[in-house]
Formats: C-alpha cells, structure tokens, sequence
C-alpha cells in the first residue's frame, strides 16, 4: 500500500489532523514566547492560503448544489411531495434551532461567563469592528435580492446567491427535460468542484497547522485565562447539541443509531471542525448523507440549503451564550423579555448567518435587537474576537452534524430512507471513494 493510500484513511488522516492540531499550537505559542515574528507571518500565511482555497470552492459548490437538489426533487413524487419535503425541512430547522438556543441560555444562565472579568481590547480592534456592517432585520429584507446577478458572485454575497440558486434551481424543475442539458452541466461543474476539493481536503493538516498555529502566536494566553468561562460555555452548550439533542432524535425519530450516524459522519464533523467552513464542508456533508442512506436526490437538496441557512452552533448556541457574556461584562441585566427576544431571532434569523462570517452577522443581530449601545456591542465583539478562531470549530463541527442528521431523519418520515445502504460498508466522502453520480431527475 503506497504512503498516499494509507494517508487517505480516515483514522490516519484523522490522526495527522489532530498532531497538525497540536504542532500548530506548539509553534504558536513558541512563536509568541520567543517573539519569532517570521514564524507568526509563516504561519499566517500558510493558514490564509488553505482558508481561500476553501473560499474559493464555497460559491460554485453552493449554487450547483441548491440548482441540482431542487431540480432532483422532481423524481420524487412531483410538486406537492416537493412542497411537503421543503416545508417540513425547514420546520425541523426551526425546532432544532429553537431547541439549541434553549441550551445555549440555560448553559449561560448557569456558567454565568463574563462575571468578574474585566478586559480592555484594542482599541484599533473595536474601531475595525465597530465599522463593519452589523446585521439587521431591515438589511436582511434588502439584501436578499442582487442589483446584479454577476456582482453577487464576485462580492462573495452568499445570501444573494442562495436566492439566485433558488430561482434558478425552481425554474429548472419546472422546465422539466427542456432544462436537462443546463442541469447536466451544473452536474459537472459541481462534480469538477468536488474533485478539486478533494485535493485541498488532504492538505487540511497543513492549513490547520497554520490557523491554529497563528491565532495562538497573535493571541496567546487570551484563549485559557480571561475568556475561559466563555469557551467552557460555548463548548458545553454546542456538545450537548451535538451529542445529546442529535442522537435523541436520531433514535427516536429516524430509528438511526446514533454509533452508526457518528461512524458515518466523522469525517466531514473533523473536516469541518479544522477548516471552519460548512461551505467547504458541504460535499462532504452530502456525501455523507447519501451513505446513510438518504434519498440522493433529498440530500441534495436539503443538505444545501441547510449549509447555508441551518447553524444550531453560529446561529443558536453562540449567540446565546455571547450575549450573556457581553451582557455580564458590561453589567447589564438580562430580563425574561431579553431571553425570549434571543429565542426569537435565533429561530427566525438563521438564514442571516449565511456564509463563513455568519457568526458575526448573527451575534450583532440578536445584540441589535437587545437594545443595547452600539459601543457595548463594538467593545464586546473586539473581547471576543481573540478567541473566535477556538470557539467557531465547535460551532461547525456543530452546524454540519445538524445539516447531516436532520435530513437523516426526515427521511426516514418519509420512506426515503434505505436501510441495506445505512448498514453497509461505505467509504468516507471524498477521501478514498468517488462521489457517487445519480441521474438527477428520476
């Protein structure tokens, strides 16, 4: 067996992760101790090139893969089964979601982060953040729809081609076979990303060596001192999520095992946890739905949409926890009236938390909507920047096992679910199988 045959095994692959993981932290910290700036900007640098090559792949996959998952749900059962598949995924989103922010504020209520702590960020970090477009409901309602299709894409404005996605992918399905030749081809174009994909998922130890390896050269000991109270939050309420939540409606719901689905499922949990992009996750993700047994032309649908529209970590978890921190921090009272607004637009906000800086999108809309001063919500996003890097590979790794699980189990409601695949030996995604190609419309 050649050396990249046995580098390609998931538990080898997964332990290079992990001593990538370690080694990068190893240097960071050196680099910190020993002020070796030239290993700070080299390690800056090598985690910025594995972060835009996964940038780069976020746009084409998501498009091609909304316009493919809708058009597949025509070999489903027609318009009225499409409808009900679409309505009661979304519906799901919401209850997870609604169920995820519960815990983020009960684990927050009880860690209680942000008491006693007193830190002054930089003030050229608070002014850098404080310039930044916050995210809000009216913003939200104008920025759905793109003055220009082609601007949308070259502005990385992922919201506006998910709508664009949306459009293209129902006017598709209604075309029927008049659009075959146009779905062929965005067939290709996403199997074309997913291969190239592939290739830069193996270079994941060395991106992971260089983001982990930076953010603690540039931050330091900010990630185990002050801040601690807030990354045991944000962890305890996004593994509860993760390993309680999920595998009970796996159970019950979707007479899965939860064993089985975490076996499945690892491989695009860990590549999600290192690169922090569910974008970048999302072949995977599919991929990885398909193995479980999920209807092909189901999980291409649902497994996008909830990439982009569907975090339980950014958009439920995180924000909960955030504002009680900042809220602490700052010494103000949080009411009942508080709580149940954070509830609110956690579950009715998800879809701004679109694209890799979602959580900012997300945590200044529910800190918008809590009334507070825009100086408080500057100030208390720059103490967090610091260690957003550690926090957000929870909330991925979090995001991506709902956008897997809960198609899993909506399947299953649906007969759409096939328990000979479900049982079987399957390769992980994209790592020593091809993808596999299913006609599109049945």
């Amino acid at each position: 067996m050649s050396l990249l045959q046995t580098y390609r095994k998931p538990k080898v692959f997964g332990l290079v992760v992990v001593a990538a993981l370690v080694v990068g932290a190893l240097l960071g910290v050196l680099a910190r101790q020993a002020h070796l700036s030239w290993l700070t900007t080299t390690l800056d640098t090598i985690g910025t090139i594995f972060a835009n090559l996964l940038q780069v792949t976020v746009l084409p996959l998501v498009f091609t893969a909304i316009v493919l998952g809708i058009a597949s749900l025509r070999g489903l059962g027609g318009a009225r089964t499409a409808a009900r598949l679409g309505g009661k995924t979304v519906l799901w989103f919401a209850t997870t979601s609604f169920i995820a922010v519960l815990i983020g504020i009960a684990v927050g209520k009880i860690v209680n982060p942000g008491t006693g702590v007193s830190l002054r960020p930089n003030q050229s970090t608070v002014d850098k953040l404080a310039s930044r477009d916050h995210g809000s409901w009216l913003d939200l309602v104008q920025n759905l729809v793109p003055s220009n299709v082609f601007a949308a894409f070259a502005d990385g404005e992922i919201l506006q081609v998910v709508v664009i996605s949306l459009a293209v992918g129902l006017a598709a399905y209604a075309l029927g076979d008049r659009a075959e030749p146009f779905v062929r081809f965005n067939r290709v174009v996403f199997d074309l990303v997913q291969k190239v994909l592939s290739w830069i998922i193996r270079l994941a130890p060395i991106g992971v060596l260089g983001l982990i390896g930076h953010a603690f050269a540039t931050y330091g000991d900010q990630f185990a001192r002050p801040l601690l109270s807030l990354i045991v939050a944000v962890y305890v309420g996004t593994l509860l999520v993760l390993f309680v939540v999920y595998p009970l409606l796996l159970r019950f719901v979707g007479k899965v095992s939860p064993v089985l689905f975490f076996r499945k499922a690892w491989t695009a949990i860990q590549f999600a946890f290192v690169s922090r992009s569910s974008g970048a996750t999302l072949p995977l993700s599919r991929q990885t739905a398909v193995n479980l047994g999920v209807d092909p032309g189901y999980a291409s649908f649902a497994v996008p949409l909830g990439t982009t529209t569907k975090m339980d970590g950014c958009a439920a978890v995180y924000p909960a926890v955030a504002s009680i921190f900042i809220a602490n921090l700052f010494g103000i009272h949080l009411g009942f009236g508080d709580y149940v607004l954070i509830v609110l637009v956690a579950v009715f906000g998800a879809i701004a938390t679109a694209g890799v800086t979602g959580w900012f999108t997300m945590l200044t809309l529910t800190l918008s909507t809590l009334n507070l001063p825009p100086e408080v919500i500057a100030t208390g996003i720059a103490v967090i920047y610091g260690i957003d890097p550690i926090l957000d590979m929870m909330r991925t790794a979090t995001n991506v096992t709902g956008q897997i699980a809960i198609p899993t189990w909506i399947a299953r409601t649906e007969n759409l679910l096939d328990d000979e695949i479900l049982h079987s030996q399957t390769a992980p995604p994209l790592l020593e199988a091809e993808p596999e190609r299913e006609p599109v419309n049945a």
